[in-house]
């Protein structure tokens, strides 16, 4: 019902523009057609049909996506229509078929229970440039299809000026031979420019739904959570970033945080919690996505969590790469595989380099604010970037328990101030259960030398015992098999295309050179996992995960100085991927551009 409701809304719709605009069809069979559909209900006057028909074709994606509200203007559009098509007794057949169609979807009500989505000002902008521009090319065309009775052979510019000042109400150069004629174009761009201008306006002037926060509650019973099971998934402690919202199983003993971008619901890692609470926890969000008619995905998830959430929500899965994570333990710098690593760390302490490891709660506030700033400085974008295998923010509190390696040289460049003093680079974990850290953060300046990001792993590695450290998991490396595999002997011709197709992009995307630089560390592989429902879901999944991780970004609106409005920030540099760097400093499930 929701689907051949939204195809008749798009048809009728089409129906009524292209009879509103072109006068040879009003009496064709087209239009009889579209006179009995009830898309034609509101023609009391010729130029309403244009009005209607964009409505309609506005309407149409919301009905398909099950939203209560369109179901709620249909059901009041149709009988009104049916009321005034009596009162005419022209079509009295157009009255009935809108009578028959309210009913139906009346009684099938039910599949009409999508609530609304998260507002923001975004769709008002968006709603002016979208309808502006189709309401410039329906204008031009109904200008055009008119030529017969235009006095004079008027320019494109003509046509054009005619149209835009017809958008605004005003009269434009061109004139029109039958008076009629020039009243249906006058009233057909006016009503145009008043649809466009009220829509935007409603929807800038509406009261904005909030983002997705996570309340001081939920935070709490997350960490509750992480203190007995946090050391199932090192990405559970990514789930207490802020910008998140999170559903709990009914017994409480579970949790999935998520965010809704783009229309998709979107989750990251697996559930937090106890695994026997998991299908609760995932049930819930399933139904929360259906309430909404969001499409529900993951990011992120393990191997473990990828098969309960395909088994309790029927839906698919991908891999898209792996996690580097190394066990302290077996962690060697001897050997000829670790020559080049251990190398690169005697040369970079050669040049008077130091590190220390301390946990984020030793900090002073004056050395927190000093790597923050540094951090900051360093950032190659002006968007802090991650969303699934990143906290988004620095010494906080709460977070005590991070643990945060810095790298020092007293000699400055001569000449040279930077935020962080005597610090040349950072990296930032988070915990990882009782026995586990998770890195978040990786940055360094990019004046410094290479190798230093290879000696701040070392020393992580060599001091997590200290720590009581046991496992460190480092960054994740995209299609990490298909590289692996694509290289070796008797790989087919598939698998090589493969694997020539990611080295191409790792010209531009750190695909290649971030698998390299892990292997560095002869890391254990964990795949994770993409979840999604069907396959043609997966592009407007992948738009959203861009957002969400910030790779796609739009700057925020203001109405108070100015419509657009972006954080300023000091010009960073961005970080090259040649030795190891990363561009940006984040780990995140998709490549940044290695280019500067």
């Amino acid at each position: 019902m929701p689907a051949a409701a939204a195809y008749a809304a798009l048809l009728i719709g089409i129906l009524d523009i292209v009879k509103g605009v072109f006068p040879r069809l009003r009496g064709s069979r087209i239009s009889e057609i579209a006179s009995v559909l009830p898309g034609s209900v509101t023609t009391l006057a010729e130029t309403a049909s244009l009005l209607v028909g964009i409505l309609l074709i506005m309407l149409a994606h919301a009905l398909r996506r099950r939203k209560a509200r369109a179901w709620r203007a249909v059901v009041v559009l149709l009988p009104v229509g049916a009321v005034l098509e009596g009162l005419r007794w022209r079509h009295p057949v157009a009255a009935s078929v809108s009578l028959l169609v309210c009913v139906v979807l009346l009684v099938n009500k039910r599949e009409f229970y999508a609530l609304s989505d998260p507002r923001s000002r975004w769709r008002a902008l968006w709603n002016l440039l979208v309808l502006g521009a189709f309401d410039v090319v329906i204008g031009w065309i109904l200008v055009a299809a008119h030529h017969r009775t235009v006095a004079g052979h008027p320019s494109f510019g003509d046509q054009m000026q005619h149209v835009v000042l017809g958008l605004f109400g005003l009269e434009g150069p061109i004139v029109f031979t039958s008076e009629r004629t020039g009243d249906v174009v006058y009233f057909s761009l006016a009503g145009l420019g008043a649809l466009t201008a009220v829509t935007t306006i409603y929807l800038a002037l509406r009261p904005e739904r909030p983002v997705a926060a996570l309340t001081e509650d939920d935070e709490r019973r997350l960490r509750a959570l992480l203190d007995r099971y946090g050391r199932q998934d090192s990405l559970g402690y990514f789930a207490l970033r802020r910008d998140k919202s999170v559903i709990f199983s009914p017994s409480g003993k579970a949790a999935v945080a998520y965010r809704v971008v783009a229309g998709v619901m979107l989750a990251s890692g697996d559930p937090i919690g106890d695994p026997e609470a998991w299908p609760g926890a995932i049930r819930r969000f399933l139904e929360e996505a259906r309430r909404h008619a969001w499409v529900p995905a993951v990011i992120g998830c393990s191997e473990t969590g990828g098969e309960v959430w395909t088994r309790e929500g029927d839906l698919d899965a991908l891999e898209i790469g792996d996690e580097a994570v190394v066990e302290v333990a077996g962690f060697t710098l001897e050997g000829r595989a670790m020559r080049n690593v251990r190398q690169m760390v005697k040369r970079v302490e050669r040049l008077g380099y130091t590190c220390q490891v301390r946990r984020a709660g030793d900090l002073s506030e004056a050395e927190r604010e000093r790597i923050r700033n540094a951090a900051d400085f360093w950032r190659g974008t002006e968007t802090e970037r991650g969303f699934s295998m990143a906290l988004g923010r620095f010494g906080d509190p709460a977070d005590a328990g991070c643990l945060v390696v810095t790298a020092h040289r007293a000699a400055a460049p001569e000449g040279e101030e930077t935020p962080g003093g005597d610090i040349r680079a950072v990296l930032h974990f988070v915990p990882w259960g009782a026995d586990g850290i998770s890195l978040d953060l990786m940055r360094r300046d990019r004046e410094a030398d290479p190798g230093l990001n290879e000696l701040l792993i070392v020393r992580a590695l060599q001091a997590a015992p200290d720590f009581g450290v046991t496992r460190v998991s480092l960054n994740f490396a995209m299609f990490r098999s298909a590289l692996a595999r694509g290289e070796r002997l008797g790989a087919g011709p598939v698998l090589r295309a493969w694997r020539g197709i990611l080295v191409f992009l790792s010209r531009w995307f750190q695909i290649e050179s971030l698998y390299r630089f892990n292997a560095k560390f002869r890391p254990l592989w964990e795949p994770r996992f993409l979840v999604y429902p069907t396959a043609r879901d997966l592009p407007r999944i992948g738009v959203s995960a861009l957002q969400a991780e910030a790779f796609l970004t739009l700057p925020s609106l203001g109405w108070g100085s100015g419509l657009l409005q972006r954080r300023r920030r000091p010009q960073a540099v961005p970080d090259a991927v040649s030795d190891g760097r990363r561009r940006g400093g984040r780990r995140a499930w998709w490549p940044s551009s290695g280019r500067p």
